[in-house]
This record gives C-alpha cells, structure tokens and sequence, in this order.
C-alpha cells in the first residue's frame, strides 16, 4: 500500500470515527433529564460536538495545506468544548460519569489526534516556508 492510500484510508477511517462521536452525541443529548439546565447545556454539547464531524469532513476536502490547517484547529476548539461540557454535566451532577466517560474518552482522543495532525501540518508547513 502506498503512503498516499494509507493516508486517505487513515482519514476515512478517523472521518467514521467524528461521525460517531457526533451520533453518539445526539443519543446522548436525547437521553438527558428534562430540565432547564440540562437542555441549555445539552444544546452547547449538541453544537461543539456536531462541529467536530462537519469540520474534519471539511478538513478532508480543504484545497491547500493552510484551508486543512484551519479547518483542523476548529475540530480541535470543537473537540475541546465538547469535553468542557461533557464535564459540566458530571461535575454538576446533571449526569452521572458513568454514564459518559466512554464519550467523553473519545472526545479526549480525538483531541489528541487532531492536535498531534495539526502540529504536524504547522512543522511541514514552516519546514516548506523556509
């Protein structure tokens, strides 16, 4: 396999990845109490986790190196207030942590992976500019 296609099936397969946060997202959003609190802050996870699906699908498609730059350091921001509010939700005691350490682990890790990408595309890109 060459680096190319390992490249392109690696993107694909972290592109099904965001698509399931987001959907696990929203059967999370549809399970939580029907309060106030719960409802104003559910509808901020819904935004920054939908985000993060739609900007990496973007990501995927940029024209250049710096459109991919950009679009990843929004899936990073989106990824990262995903998690504030996942931790929102359990340090108030909305929700229990049982009920959402595996998505908010994934958040994590998708922070992780999408700083590490972009701090790589920010080194070939100034690598390129000197």
């Amino acid at each position: 396999m060459t680096e190319n296609n390992q490249r392109i099936e690696l993107a694909e397969a972290f592109k099904a990845r965001t698509k399931k946060f987001v959907l696990d997202n929203i059967i999370f959003f549809k399970s939580l109490p029907k309060t106030e609190e719960a409802k104003i802050i559910g509808r901020q996870l819904l935004r920054s986790s939908t985000s993060v699906g739609a900007n990496y699908r973007a990501a995927c498609r940029a024209r250049s190196k710096a459109e991919f730059h950009s679009k990843l350091s929004i899936v990073v921001e989106e990824a990262d207030e995903s998690a504030f509010w996942m931790e929102i939700f359990i340090e108030s005691g909305i929700v229990p942590k049982q009920e959402l350490e595996l998505l908010l682990d994934e958040a994590y890790q998708i922070l992780k992976i999408t700083s590490a990408s972009r701090k790589t595309v920010s080194k070939t890109n100034n690598a390129v500019n000197k």
